[in-house]
């Protein structure tokens, strides 16, 4: 069976080749987004996993709950710090921003920004409330446009260890990097570079560096994925050939029902034909005449 892949970048790919013999592992998404649109982790919610998405827009924190009922769904902002921040929301992206310099840029492009207060805390704050005790965290996905640094700085590395972390490694909107103004935390913490897809980065934590080897090569014909837009094609497209056929099956047997009737009609046409032209027919012909007259 093939592997349905959601993510923008297919980053789940690459992350199931490393994590898909886990069952029912767990996830920490940092800047969620959609339950379905880029998501990284749908593909594992499907295969059984559950975990925790982080998301401050609250149109896209109410999906989350309607589709994630086994997922801890936060309606959450996450800094360097605690507390109330204003959040530039970019509708129907996953381009919302805290970085005003960011949302400014936003502006100047073209989109429509509508600012809203967001409740802000730390990435350590919901591990320690959230993540069940000797829960061991798969992997750790931050996405946050333009606030990396603050995310990372907020977690004890030493304390808490993700197995694998995946940090959008751009500006958004661009191919300009940005790692190495949080690269230097994560390998202090004792993370090895693993790869660049040319929009994230992914790390593996010292003590699961046997995974490194998954990370070897880009998605490929051996993941034997499938892109969710194509599987979805592919699924509309069975339904209308489904429906189709229940059409021209329906039409056949309403050709059959009606090739049953004309059969049986031009049969009684047949029998009527042959009565009339009967010598019994003809012999009784007077006794029919009498008995019409004296019907009342």
């Amino acid at each position: 069976m093939s592997f349905i892949s959601y993510s923008q970048n297919f980053e789940d790919v690459v992350l199931w080749r490393a994590l898909g013999q886990v069952a029912n592992g767990f996830y920490i998404d940092v800047g969620a987004w959609s339950p379905n649109l880029h998501s990284i982790t749908r593909a594992f919610y499907q295969h059984g996993w559950c975990g925790i998405n982080i998301e401050p827009n609250a149109e896209y924190h109410q999906q989350l709950q309607q589709h994630r009922p086994r997922d801890c769904n936060l309606q959450l902002a996450v800094g360097a710090q605690a507390g109330f921040e204003t959040m530039h929301i970019v509708a129907d992206t996953g381009l919302s921003t805290l970085d005003e310099t960011i949302a400014q840029q936003h502006q100047q492009a073209g989109w429509s920004l509508e600012c809203r207060q967001v409740q802000v805390c730390t990435i350590e704050a919901i591990w320690c409330e959230h993540v069940p005790a000797a829960q061991p965290v798969h992997f750790l996905s931050v996405d946050v446009e333009g606030l990396e640094t603050a995310v990372l700085r907020g977690l004890d590395w030493q304390r808490h260890r993700p197995w694998v972390v995946l940090v959008e490694a751009t500006w958004p909107n661009s191919q300009i990097e940005s790692h190495q103004a949080w690269e230097p935390i994560l390998l202090a913490a004792g993370y090895r570079f693993a790869y660049a897809d040319g929009l994230n980065r992914f790390y593996v934590a010292a003590e699961h560096a046997q995974l490194l080897s998954a990370f070897k090569h880009p998605p490929n014909v051996f993941d034997a994925f499938v892109p969710a837009r194509l599987h979805e094609a592919q699924s509309r497209a069975e339904q209308a050939d489904a429906t189709a056929a229940a059409a021209q099956s329906r039409a056949e047997q309403a050709d059959a029902a009606a090739a049953a009737a004309q059969s049986r009609a031009a049969a009684a046409e047949l029998l009527a034909a042959q009565l009339l032209s009967s010598r019994s027919w003809r012999i009784t012909a007077p006794l029919r005449k009498i008995g019409h007259l004296f019907k009342p």
